[in-house]
């Protein structure tokens, strides 16, 4: 039977690592944690913290990186600390880290996959992963289809992108008390009880559809043929909006783009606007595919984000939930202000008292069979892990 801790704590560097140690230990009843989850503040001294959490609670594994905001089922206390330990000796837990995706996703996925104990063969009778990378390296995309691939489509992925308080200069993962950049880790989980992932948007499309015709990586140039910053000066004029070429994210987090696929639309957030009109943008637009421009209102987030917790816990059917994860984007905490306290609350209705905790990412990533898969934006990913 797995047990879980849940704390959050707005201490720094090694009075962080005590505060939560000493919580962990408190609500397990003083067992070791098989497996702890940290998210932390990027003003945090990440070693300290680390060091001092690690040495308390003496985890059998350890992953989290930096946040752009923290929450837990208590509320949302930007610039903290938060973290879930599982005790779950009926499941096994492998953390591995690999770094230098910039340089080679591949050898990235290769790696991680490496580390996976049931790949080949396992006992158990489900595999699921918790992986989260620095997206500002690029590319999560293809990282996500490439681990997908590399597994067999066994493995159900959920996780998102570090963050660094909407900064977007530097975002790190964490690997026992290892700090790494330009990496990703990756949490294998594998149980004889299903994991449950659940996501959605809450965004709407614009009547027009537009092509992407040019695009390289997080840069679009180019949507219809028209530099992409024209056409969102358009949709700014149509809909009476203000549009500051050198303020636009007030904007943008407003008018997101959505990339159709066969599951519905793959959000993704532009962030600048370039000298010759392009835009760059939080998550990778693939040249060639239609996308429109989307809207979406603080009660359709809210909506979304319930639906995600719904479908995660009919997923644990027959199994009471022992915690549950919520990733959502930065994008959204900065749009709502202090009404996305409504969507953990509207989370925090669905679970009914089971625990969570989570943090704004910059992406989310989200792989389940019957789910919207992939990595998105502005989009609410819920994983419940069963007791």
């Amino acid at each position: 039977m797995t047990e879980a801790a849940v704390a959050q704590t707005r201490e720094t560097g090694a009075a962080a690592g005590e505060a939560l140690g000493a919580a962990v230990a408190e609500q397990l009843g003083g067992a070791h944690p098989h497996a702890l989850l940290v998210f932390a503040s990027p003003g945090q001294d990440h070693g300290a913290l680390l060091g001092a959490l690690h040495e308390r609670c003496r985890p059998d594994a350890l992953v989290g990186c930096s946040s752009a905001g923290e929450f837990t089922s208590a509320g949302a206390v930007t610039g903290s600390t938060c973290v879930v330990a599982l005790h779950a000796p009926e499941m096994a837990f492998t953390a591995t880290l690999a770094a230098g995706l910039r340089g080679g996703r591949a050898d990235v996925a290769d790696r991680l996959v490496a580390g996976f104990q049931g790949v080949q063969a396992t006992a158990f009778r489900h595999r699921s992963a918790l992986v989260l990378t620095d997206a500002l390296a690029g590319f999560a995309d293809d990282l996500v289809d490439r681990l997908t691939l590399l597994t067999g489509g066994v493995y159900r992925f959920f996780g998102g992108g570090a963050g660094d308080d909407d900064r977007f200069q530097r975002t790190v993962v964490f690997c026992g008390t290892q700090v790494a950049t330009d990496a990703a880790v990756a949490l294998e989980i594998l149980s004889d009880k299903p994991i449950g992932v659940g996501v959605r948007h809450g965004w709407n499309p614009g009547a027009e559809r537009l092509r992407v015709t040019e695009s390289d990586g997080m840069r679009l140039a180019s949507l219809n043929a028209t530099p992409a910053a024209e056409v969102f000066d358009a949709h700014a004029e149509r809909t009476g909006q203000a549009f500051d070429h050198a303020q636009p994210v007030p904007f943008f987090l407003h008018n997101v783009l959505g990339v159709e696929s066969s599951e519905g639309y793959r959000l993704r957030v532009p962030l600048a606007v370039a000298e010759d009109g392009a835009l760059s943008c939080a998550a990778d637009v693939p040249a060639g595919s239609t996308a429109c421009i989307m809207s979406t209102t603080a009660a359709d987030a809210a909506d979304a984000a319930a639906w995600a917790a719904r479908a995660a816990l009919e997923q644990v059917a027959g199994h009471e939930p022992a915690v549950a994860l919520l990733f959502d984007c930065v994008a959204t905490r900065l749009r709502l202000g202090q009404a996305f306290d409504a969507e953990l609350e509207a989370v925090r209705a669905e679970l009914a008292g089971v625990p969570f905790a989570g943090f704004n990412t910059y992406g989310q990533i989200a792989q389940a069979e019957g789910q919207f898969n992939g990595f998105h934006n502005c989009t609410a990913v819920v994983c419940v892990i069963p007791r």
